[in-house]
């Protein structure tokens, strides 16, 4: 009968002390949830984020992007890139350009939805098509609702240099649609 032993144990590594060298603080609100706006269509709730009304998602403010226009079918957010969003290599990490195309795919959903209909993401398909490095300048990301059904809806997404038009990356999302928990 073969033996078998318990694997070694994985050694502890003692936590690193804090390099000296730039900090990033920032604070956010609890989200208060859609249902709590009552009976809005999605571009009424999308809009409460740009008036204030309600505070914005507390991604937004982690990452450093904010919604800055919408209308119905489209959603449009910018971004700040840095070094404190680096990868190894010394680039923007990918999940970056994947958090401001899904967020600017969703709200681009939302903004078509009746009253009562909420959204999720089931399918995110990102295409990052040059490097973005601490010294990019804003990056716009331009989110359109291309279908949007009583169960399903897609939306597509560019992100490019809000200055210079350079195309950084693309994408697509398929979202669940659904009743939004809690409405009437």
């Amino acid at each position: 009968m073969p033996r078998t032993t318990a694997p070694p144990p994985v050694p502890h590594r003692p936590a690193r002390p804090s390099p000296p060298g730039p900090v990033r603080t920032h604070t956010w609100e609890p989200p208060k949830g859609y249902a709590a706006a009552g009976a809005r269509t999605g571009l009424q709730l999308a809009r409460t984020s740009l008036d204030g009304s309600l505070p914005e998602a507390p991604i937004c403010g982690t990452l450093g992007f904010r919604l800055t226009a919408t209308e119905e079918g489209l959603a449009v957010f910018e971004g700040e890139p840095g070094e404190h969003l680096f990868n190894p290599m010394g680039t923007v990490h990918g999940g970056y350009m994947a958090a401001l195309l899904d967020s600017a795919l969703g709200t681009a959903v939302l903004t078509a939805l009746p009253a009562g209909r909420a959204y999720t993401t089931v399918q995110l398909g990102v295409h990052l098509v040059r490097p973005v490095l601490a010294d990019t300048p804003t990056l716009r990301c331009e989110g359109r609702a291309v279908h949007v059904g009583r169960t399903t809806a897609t939306a597509q997404a560019r992100i490019v240099g809000a200055t210079d038009g350079r195309l950084y990356a693309h994408g697509t999302a398929t979202c669940a649609v659904f009743a939004l928990p809690g409405a009437a």
